[in-house]
C-alpha cells in the first residue's frame, strides 16, 4: 500500500510542477521545496517540530507554540508549511528557530529532514496525515502528537479499507481532539491515545480580543453608525451581499475584507458595488460613504470588535472561513451552506448564534432580524459570548500533558 501512496504523491508533485507554469501559487509551493531545509544551529540543542498546513492551522497552534517555547526555552522551534500562502506570511515568526516548507511526503524526504535537525517531539495542528514523515518519525522514536485535530465519519481512516492509515494512528502517541464525535470515531477504530481538549484556536482569538486595539481609521468610518463587517468574502458571497445593499438602513453601513485583496479583486469588487465605496488602503474614510473595502491583510480579527454581526465567507465554496475571530466578540454570524466540518459553527447554530444561508431571500430575513429586532440580536450575541468563554482552556490541557510527559527535559527553572 505504502508504493501506492507514494506514487501518487510524486504525481501530486509532476502536477504542481506543471501547475508552476501558469500559477504563482504553484510556483512558490514547488520553488519553496526545491532547496531542502537544513539546520542553521550545528549544536545537539533538541527541536520541537510544529506542522501547519497554512496560515489558519498556524493561528491554531499559534498558542501552544508560545506557551511550549516558555515552558521548554532550552528547545528550538521548527515550523513547517504545507502551503505558500501559510509559509510567506509568517516565515519570518519571531518564535521559531527556522521555518521551511514541508517537503514532499516521501521516504526519502522524510528521512532527510529528520536527519536534518534533532527533533524530540512533533506536534501536527488539525490535521495533515502525511504517512511517510509518520512512518519515518515512528522509526525514530520521536513522539508525534496531534492536536486541535477533528475527525469525520467520511475519512478513510473510518472505512472498510482503512487498516493501512489505521496503522499511522496507532503510532501516534496522543491525539488532544475537539469534540466527543472526534473521540469517538478514535474509540470505534481501536485508537485509545486521546482527550477531549477543544480547540485551541479559542485560546488564540480571546487573547486577540482581550490586547485589541483601537483601528482609528475603521472608528472615522463608521461614525458612530452600526456596522456590518462580511469577512473573507468570495465572489459568491458578494454577489449575494450587494443585494441587501440598498436595503440597509441610514444608521448602518458596511465594511468588506475580502480573501483575495489583490488589485483586481478589489477593483472587480468596487465596481459591482451600488454605492460610493472607500479603499482602507488609500484612506477613503469619508462617513457620507455606506462602504468600505478592507483591502489588506492583518486587520480583520481586530475589526470584528466594531461588528454587529457579520458575514463569514468562503461557505459557497470548500467551507467557511473562521467564525471565531467574530464570535469572541459576541459578534452573531452569517454563513453558506458548506459548514459542516467545523464543531462550532455546527454548535452555534444549533444554539442560535449563528445562522446558515442558501439562498438571497434566507440572506435578507437574517439581515431583518439581526437589524430589526433588538431582542432577536441580544440573544444571538449572548449566545456567542457563552459558547466562546465555554471553550476556553484547551491550551492548558495539552501544556499539562506536555508537562508531564516531558518532566525534567528541558524546563524552566
Amino acid at each position: 500500500m505504502r508504493w501506492l501512496y507514494t506514487i501518487f504523491i510524486r504525481f501530486y508533485g509532476l502536477v504542481a510542477r506543471l501547475a508552476a507554469l501558469r500559477s504563482a501559487k504553484a510556483k512558490a509551493f514547488v520553488n519553496g521545496r526545491r532547496e531542502f531545509p537544513v539546520s542553521l544551529f550545528q549544536d545537539d540543542k533538541p527541536w520541537f517540530w510544529f506542522h501547519a498546513a497554512s496560515l489558519g492551522e498556524f493561528e491554531q497552534g499559534r498558542p501552544v507554540i508560545e506557551d511550549v517555547k516558555a515552558m521548554f526555552p532550552d528547545v528550538r522551534i521548527l515550523l513547517s508549511f504545507f502551503s505558500p500562502s501559510g509559509y510567506e506570511i509568517r516565515k519570518d515568526y519571531d518564535l521559531a528557530d527556522q521555518v521551511i516548507y514541508m517537503p514532499l511526503d516521501t521516504l526519502a524526504n522524510a528521512r532527510k529532514l529528520l536527519d536534518s535537525f534533532t527533533i524530540k517531539a512533533a506536534f501536527f495542528i488539525k490535521y495533515e496525515f502525511w504517512f511517510n514523515h509518520l512512518k519515518v518519525l515512528q522509526q525514530k522514536g520521536i513522539p508525534v502528537f496531534y492536536f486541535s485535530v477533528r475527525f469525520r465519519d467520511n475519512q478513510h481512516f473510518f472505512k472498510s479499507y482503512g487498516g493501512w492509515f489505521n496503522q499511522h494512528l496507532s503510532a501516534v502517541e496522543h491525539f488532544f481532539v475537539q469534540d466527543k464525535h472526534s473521540a469517538d470515531l478514535l474509540k470505534s477504530i481501536g485508537i485509545t491515545q486521546f482527550s477531549l481538549a477543544g480547540d485551541t484556536r479559542f485560546d488564540r482569538v480571546a487573547k486577540i480580543a482581550a490586547k485589541a486595539e483601537p483601528i482609528s481609521a475603521i472608528e472615522q468610518f463608521i461614525s458612530g453608525r452600526k456596522c456590518i463587517i462580511a469577512g473573507s468574502t468570495w465572489p459568491p458571497d458578494e454577489n449575494l451581499l450587494l443585494d441587501m445593499l440598498p436595503d440597509l438602513p441610514e444608521n448602518y453601513c458596511l465594511i468588506f475584507a475580502p480573501h483575495d485583496v489583490s488589485e483586481t479583486h478589489v477593483i472587480q469588487l468596487k465596481n459591482k458595488l451600488q454605492l460610493p465605496a472607500g479603499l482602507y488602503s488609500k484612506k477613503q474614510l469619508d462617513p457620507a460613504n455606506k462602504i468600505l473595502i478592507i483591502d489588506q491583510i492583518g486587520l480583520l480579527s481586530r475589526a470584528y470588535r466594531y461588528a454587529r454581526f457579520a458575514y463569514i465567507g468562503g461557505g459557497f465554496g470548500k467551507a467557511i472561513h473562521n467564525i471565531q475571530e467574530a464570535v469572541t466578540f459576541g459578534c452573531p454570524v452569517i454563513f453558506g451552506p458548506h459548514h459542516e466540518q467545523f464543531t462550532e459553527a455546527v454548535d452555534l447554530l444549533a444554539e442560535g448564534g449563528a445562522f446558515s444561508i442558501s439562498t438571497t431571500r434566507d440572506l435578507k430575513v437574517r439581515f431583518d432580524q439581526l437589524i430589526q429586532d433588538e431582542a432577536f440580536y441580544n440573544q444571538a450575541s449572548a449566545v456567542c459570548k457563552t459558547y466562546v468563554n465555554k471553550q476556553l482552556g484547551a491550551t492548558a490541557k495539552i501544556m499539562g500533558f506536555l508537562d508531564n510527559r516531558f518532566a525534567g527535559s528541558w524546563r524552566t527553572a
